[in-house]
């Protein structure tokens, strides 16, 4: 009898270490910091809806880290949570969840070890320097590990989806954009240019090729879309309703489809609402195809910004649903799914705030303000924005008037030197934020908010591109020290199979010499090492700063200046038609180097002494076309010689 007790404890021993090792996770496996590390869950349950039933998360611990971090749906009974390791050292976790009973999500546990990665590894990939944050003074941003960082953006807003497919293939190295491009061939293409970011957003509901205008309501005069057209499929015989309320025509033509490359939707549809996408019911695997291009971003020193949803999804979401809850709901399954990559996170693309189709600026800021209060801020400390219509700061407000928001930024219009005076009003808040112009003037575009004092030049002529460079060195040196984001007319990447209509096909625009520009900026910029992020605004310096006549809706003429508080070190730039300046304020009697920056070719030219008189009043030399009104665009850099 004894013996058949001993054998019955023996079994039941055996059976609870199995079942420890599987809720322990019994791992040791070594990671490197700011690797992502994925987390499964299997919840032993059944849930009618696993994206709203259930919430959770990982307790995670390490060297001077202690915080939340939330899991997301993946499928089936599969819950997961991705996270990193932000110092080397031991990391531990243990799971929760709002479903106490459910073993399998609940009181799992596991540890890993994190390494460093060393410099080689670092200068192959960026990301391995850690994620990026504000710098102390709140204007710039740099790595973790106090490397610079300067944003070098480009815009694929529809990029998410199957119009930049995903093929899990290698690019040719000397890929030209052309017809069939893929995912991968556009990043090896634009990092080659000396890109390290792009702009993409996650998804777009309700937006399908169908029977409908791109914009149209439904039976309720709900608007559902005000999204992009896809040219050549006319849907003249559509009704939906203009923007008093009436039955119209709006355009004629139907929405660009936006599914994944397996043709998933972001969402199930709605059966009670046609034409309205179920935003209680996610699809994962319409995000398990994003996962590979955020993947192979970051993979490729890559920080993407990832916006939510474009705004005219508001309407639809709002009339037919719990708002805050459902939207808050979405950004945390963003969050979760992506906050373990290095990534820029914009909590709405509010390009345009619209009375009709969009909700207005105040129900999305109350919105992302409930998701923070529920949810908390983002766990590693990126960068938390959103695109814009003019700027963040005029439409959100700053710091507490809009909490979840920690880098402001202005865009899409005006698109002229205009937005100059909103970065500056941003440089000069307190505290201090980090801020970009997310859309300047985008070449190739024909349309009224992208004609600088009423000018359309033909796409990728001089002039567009100047206009192009204009945006680059008059937004950054007037405060937006954390970089520059380039656009063309193909954001909405027309592509294979599609006639271009108003926008060009996604590999035409590619092609644009505009982009090559934004590789010379960031060597302007960074030609001192990390000293651009103690710039602050010296424009009133320059005398005169505004060529006569160079009005504010334009792009000639004017004059920027940036200077340390030290005066030891100042980046200008000169716009066409500018007129050679004094500048003043610099330290009196001293020896200065001037150095001109051709913004078209990246060069540098030939050092000049100058010396700063009694007043510290600098007089310039003339031009490089030996003028003194420029015929083209110049930068240039001036340093105290010690």
């Amino acid at each position: 009898m004894n013996t058949i007790v001993r054998k019955l404890r023996t079994i039941s021993l055996l059976t609870i270490s199995f079942v420890f090792l599987i809720n322990t996770y019994a791992e040791d496996k070594k990671i490197h910091t700011w690797e992502m590390k994925e987390i499964v869950l299997k919840s032993e349950k059944v849930y009618d809806n696993y994206y709203t039933n259930v919430t959770c998360w990982v307790e995670l611990n390490g060297p001077g880290f202690s915080k939340r971090v939330y899991g997301f749906w993946d499928g089936g009974n599969i819950f997961k949570v991705r996270v990193v390791a932000t110092k080397p050292g031991e990391w531990k976790w243990v799971s929760k969840s709002n479903q106490p009973n459910d073993s399998g999500l609940n009181n799992q546990s596991g540890k890993f070890t994190a390494v460093k990665w060393n410099e080689k590894e670092k200068e192959l990939n960026p990301n391995r320097r850690g994620f990026i944050k504000s710098t102390l003074n709140g204007h710039a941003l740099e790595y973790a590990d106090g490397t610079p960082y300067f944003m070098v953006g480009d815009t694929w807003l529809a990029g998410s989806t199957w119009r930049l497919p995903f093929r899990n293939s290698k690019s040719s190295d000397n890929y030209e954009p052309g017809p069939g491009m893929g995912f991968e061939d556009a990043v090896v293409y634009r990092k080659k240019q000396g890109f390290n970011s792009v702009s993409m957003i996650s998804c777009f509901p309700n937006w399908e090729s169908d029977v409908n205008p791109s914009t149209y309501s439904d039976s309720n005069k709900i608007f559902l879309r005000n999204a992009w057209e896809k040219f050549g499929y006319d849907v003249k015989d559509a009704k939906g309703f203009d923007a008093s309320g009436g039955s119209s025509y709006w355009g004629s033509f139907t929405s660009k489809n936006m599914r994944d490359e397996f043709g998933n939707l972001p969402f199930e549809l709605s059966k009670e609402h046609k034409g309205v996408s179920d935003f209680d019911r996610i699809n994962p695997e319409y995000f398990k195809s994003l996962d590979q291009k955020i993947k192979f971003l970051s993979e490729n020193g890559f920080a993407a910004l990832l916006e939510t949803v474009r705004r005219d999804v508001g309407p639809s979401w709002k009339a037919y649903f719990d708002f805050n809850e459902s939207f808050s709901r979405f950004v945390q399954y963003l969050i979760s799914r992506y906050g373990a990559y290095n990534i820029f996170f914009s909590g709405i693309h509010l390009d345009w705030i619209p009375k009709d189709f969009s909700l207005t600026a105040g129900e999305f800021n109350e919105a992302l303000k409930y998701h923070l209060k529920k949810y908390g801020p983002m766990p590693f400390g990126q960068p938390v924005t959103t695109l814009i219509s003019s700027s963040t700061y005029t439409v959100f407000g700053h710091n507490q008037d809009c909490p979840w928001l920690t880098m402001h930024s202005v865009g899409n219009k005006p698109r002229d030197h205009r937005v100059a005076d909103s970065l500056e009003i941003i440089f000069k808040l307190n505290p201090p934020f980090p801020e970009i112009n997310f859309e300047p003037y985008y070449t190739g575009w024909n349309h009224e908010i992208n004609k600088p004092n009423g000018e359309r030049p033909e796409a990728n002529s001089q002039r567009d591109n100047y206009f192009a460079r204009a945006q680059m060195y008059g937004s950054v040196l007037s405060g937006g020290l954390s970089g520059h984001v380039h656009g063309t007319a193909a954001y909405d990447i027309t592509t294979t199979g599609e006639p271009s209509g108003a926008r060009p096909h996604v590999w035409d625009a590619f092609k644009y010499q505009s982009a090559k520009y934004m590789k010379h900026l960031s060597n302007f910029i960074l030609s001192e090492g990390n000293k651009y992020q103690q710039l602050l605004l010296a424009r009133n310096d320059v005398v005169p700063n505004k060529a006569p006549d160079s009005p504010a809706s334009g792009l000639d003429g004017w004059a920027y200046m940036m200077r340390t508080h030290d005066k030891d070190f100042a980046l200008l730039y000169f716009e066409n038609k500018s007129v050679l300046p004094l500048l003043s304020n610099f330290k009196p009697n001293s020896n200065y180097l001037f150095q001109w920056f051709n913004t078209i070719s990246g060069e540098w030219m030939k050092k000049i002494l100058l010396k700063s008189d009694v007043s510290g009043n600098i007089i310039l030399p003339a031009f490089p076309d030996k003028s003194n009104i420029s015929v083209v665009d110049y930068a240039a850099k001036i340093t105290l010689l010690k």
